[in-house]
């Protein structure tokens, strides 16, 4: 039985190697990308290219998107050579970013008046665990669109969840990351306090590691704070984004997040402060320079 075509825009470290975890798998890949490094290193390996979106996704069965943010999402959907201008009746569109909600249940809409489905499928795990297709997908949308596409999610993750109607997915990923980057600015904090107060960091890592706090989030900022070793590998810039993303969920829910307006700011303050581009754990220095 023959694959399915895919189109895949987005080849950052985790789209490019989506990409080629999906043609070692044998399916028929055209790519499209601002970078042409990125795009050359997929065409090495077998996949096809174009310059625009319109006409990738006029020649696929299952566009994919795998982009850094909602704005961008929209710019490639709605544009004049974008996506929405040239998907066929039938297709399926899946955006693998972490996208807002509510954004996404628009494009969503507009892909149905077309006969489209869409699913929204946020990531976890590493780019490496795309390589090999063994990341972690939070799929959502309507069961029939999501049973059409699953063979191939579960040739890109080993675990693939089906949470529910379309934005579901980018939901629940926008309210694992306020978790997780909010435990992460707490327990950076923490260590800097303690360096601040003359404890030995190690020490502290050693009491708390012992009791309900421990996780791997803690020995990240351990690792930074102690032995300044960065190896989370997620910026504190995607944070921020994250982060202001789950504040305009939250808003859109007509409720409030304290705590997210918290992590948010200080994760702003460490961008405004140039730090963007370090890893999250590597707050602790920006809570280290505070002062009164």
């Amino acid at each position: 039985m023959s694959k399915p075509s895919i189109g895949f825009i987005g080849l950052g470290l985790m789209g490019g190697n989506m990409v080629q975890n999906l043609l070692t798998r044998g399916y028929p890949v055209c790519v499209m990308d601002l970078n042409p490094d990125a795009v050359a290193a997929c065409t090495a390996n077998g996949a096809t290219s174009s310059t625009s979106a319109k006409s990738l996704a006029e020649s696929v069965d299952i566009v994919m998107l795998c982009l850094t943010t909602s704005a961008i999402v929209e710019k490639v959907i709605y544009g004049e050579d974008g996506i929405l201008a040239g998907i066929k009746e039938g297709s399926v569109l899946i955006d693998f970013g972490t996208s807002i909600p509510a954004s996404t249940r628009k494009i969503g809409a507009d892909l149905a008046a077309k006969g489209v489905g869409m699913i929204d499928a946020p990531l976890g795990r590493t780019p490496a665990h795309a390589k090999d297709g063994l990341l972690n997908i939070m799929a959502a949308g309507d069961k029939e669109t999501f049973e059409k596409v699953k063979p191939v999610l579960e040739d890109q993750g080993e675990n693939v969840f089906h949470l529910g109607e379309l934005g579901a997915g980018h939901t629940t990923k926008l309210i694992n990351n306020f978790m997780g980057m909010t435990t992460v600015c707490a327990m950076s904090q923490a260590f800097a306090v303690a360096k601040k107060a003359g404890l030995d960091g190690q020490q502290l890592f050693d009491i708390m590691s012992t009791g309900p706090s421990n996780s791997p989030f803690m020995h990240f900022c351990k690792n930074y704070a102690v032995d300044n070793v960065s190896d989370l590998g997620f910026s504190i810039a995607n944070a921020n984004k994250d982060l202001g993303y789950f504040l305009q969920m939250v808003d859109d829910l007509g409720t409030v997040s304290k705590i997210a307006e918290g992590s948010s700011a200080n994760l702003q303050a460490a961008f405004d402060a140039g730090m963007g581009n370090g890893n999250v754990p590597e707050i602790f220095d920006y809570f280290q320079q505070l002062s009164k």
